[in-house]
Formats: C-alpha cells, sequence, structure tokens
C-alpha cells in the first residue's frame, strides 16, 4: 500500500485517539512532514490554542516523519518519543500547524545504520510551530526506534 498523507492520517486517527479528537490533519510529506488541526477543539480558557494540543501535534509530527520514513525503507518498528521540549514564542488564535523538517542525510544515516546494527536507534528532530506564516513556537524531540524484538 502506498504511503500517503490519508493513510498516515487514517493511522494516527485510528492508533492514537487524541489525533481524532483533536481533528489533526497531515497536510504533507513532502520534505518533512505537516500537520494541522484547527483551533476550535484544541482551544484554551483565553481563546488561543491550548499548550498541551500545540505539543501534541509536534510530538506527533516528528512522529509520523520517523514511523513513515521506516515504513518507506520496510524497516519494522516501534517508535516512542524519549523525550520533548516546546519553546511557546506567540499565541495561536487561528489553526495550528506544525512543520517537522527532516533530518540531515547523514543524521538520518547514522539513526539507521544504529537501529540496523544494533536493534535500537535514536534521532533528534525539530519543527516549528505556526500560526499562518508566523512563528509561534519551536520543538525539540528525541525519537527511539526499536526493532519489534528488542525490549528495553
Amino acid at each position: 500500500m502506498a504511503i500517503t498523507c490519508q493513510t498516515v492520517q487514517d493511522y494516527l486517527h485510528t492508533h492514537i485517539p487524541l489525533a481524532k479528537a483533536m481533528a489533526v490533519s497531515v497536510e504533507s510529506l513532502q520534505g518533512g512532514v505537516i500537520l494541522t488541526a484547527p483551533l476550535e477543539p484544541n482551544l484554551n480558557h483565553r481563546g488561543t490554542a491550548f499548550g498541551g494540543s500545540i505539543s501534541t501535534l509536534a510530538i506527533l509530527s516528528a512522529w509520523a516523519f520517523v514511523h513513515v520514513r521506516l515504513q518507506e525503507q520496510a524497516i519494522p518498528h516501534r517508535l516512542v518519543i524519549r523525550r520533548n521540549s516546546v519553546e511557546y514564542l506567540k499565541p495561536i488564535d487561528g489553526v495550528l500547524s506544525v512543520h517537522c523538517q527532516a533530518p540531515p542525510q547523514n543524521k538520518w544515516g547514522q539513526f539507521i545504520n544504529t537501529l540496523m546494527r544494533k536493534g535500537k536507534g535514536r534521532i533528534n528532530l525539530e519543527a516549528n510551530i505556526l500560526c499562518g506564516q508566523i512563528l509561534a513556537g519551536l520543538f525539540k524531540g528525541e525519537y527511539v526506534a526499536l526493532k519489534p524484538n528488542i525490549h528495553s
């Protein structure tokens, strides 16, 4: 089956119910991953985007990036986030958008080599959190991929 924005969105909505509750949409898989979510189901008491929704969307964008790339390379995996940070720069009063950039090719290559050799690989990813064209936040996350038979 081809990996498309719709298949990734369906996967997220099925396997991560919060993604469906947030109305997450997969907008692009080219050169990274772009996810969006409407403001209404992600509001806080001030009429702007809830910080937890912003953080979740960022975590999902980078998670989806790794998941899709490993699927494209037919590498079976279990994928988890190890740590993350979000710097909130501006309130978001419209559609939430997060763009996880592809890491440098050498970093991705090291990640794959380590995963294949040791059964476990770690990679750091970054994402821009946007409201329209305005940079509203910065995300950094470390993800760990495990071969399915590795339990650590």
